[in-house]
């Protein structure tokens, strides 16, 4: 349990049996009235934000998310399966918390899981991962000056290219801005 003066941005925090993570926290002093803080929370579970107001004297149960190695197998129906490098364990993850990172995902990829109890709630990509550029479109519009193609990946994935990009060239991509990096 932490008091609301210990609420601080990043944390993950338990209300009403769901988890929260702390986005953003200001304290908020009134010239009649008690200050208090007031707070933008994710819901861990399906990713809305809400917003709530903590009193001086209120706390909340501070959750600690234990960070998971897995590497990705395939999809199993509408789940994707993962194996657990730490303790060679399935696990099966719902489509909702894969979320668009299933444009890079392809067999014998690693990712960390943020799980709490047996339950995943995030997953994430290391930032940088080479794949195979499997279709690659002609130059954007005549007009465009910059020459990029379209490249769709081994993975499904569709990014900008340069022109010298060729169909089974191995590119390096940027998984958080889904930018073409460079050549391997």
């Amino acid at each position: 349990m932490v008091g609301q003066k210990q609420i601080a941005p990043g944390m993950t925090i338990s209300l009403n049996q769901k988890l929260y993570r702390v986005e953003s926290c200001v304290k908020v002093t009134v010239p009649k009235g008690t200050p208090f803080i007031k707070t933008k929370l994710r819901d861990l579970s399906n990713q809305t934000v809400i917003e709530k107001n903590f009193k001086p004297d209120q706390t909340v149960q501070d959750v600690s998310l234990i960070e998971r190695k897995l590497e990705f197998l395939y999809l199993e129906g509408k789940q994707y399966l993962f194996l657990d490098i730490g303790n060679l364990e399935q696990v099966l993850i719902p489509p909702n918390i894969v979320g668009n990172t299933v444009n890079y995902l392809k067999e014998g990829v690693d990712l960390k899981a943020s799980f709490y109890g047996d339950t995943v709630f995030s997953v994430e990509l290391p930032q940088f991962l080479e794949l195979m550029v499997a279709k690659v479109e002609s130059p954007k519009g005549s007009k465009d000056q910059s020459g990029l193609r379209l490249a769709t990946l081994e993975t499904g994935a569709k990014i900008d290219v340069p022109p010298f990009i060729e169909v089974g060239d191995i590119i390096k991509v940027d998984t958080k801005t889904d930018e073409y990096i460079q050549r391997v």
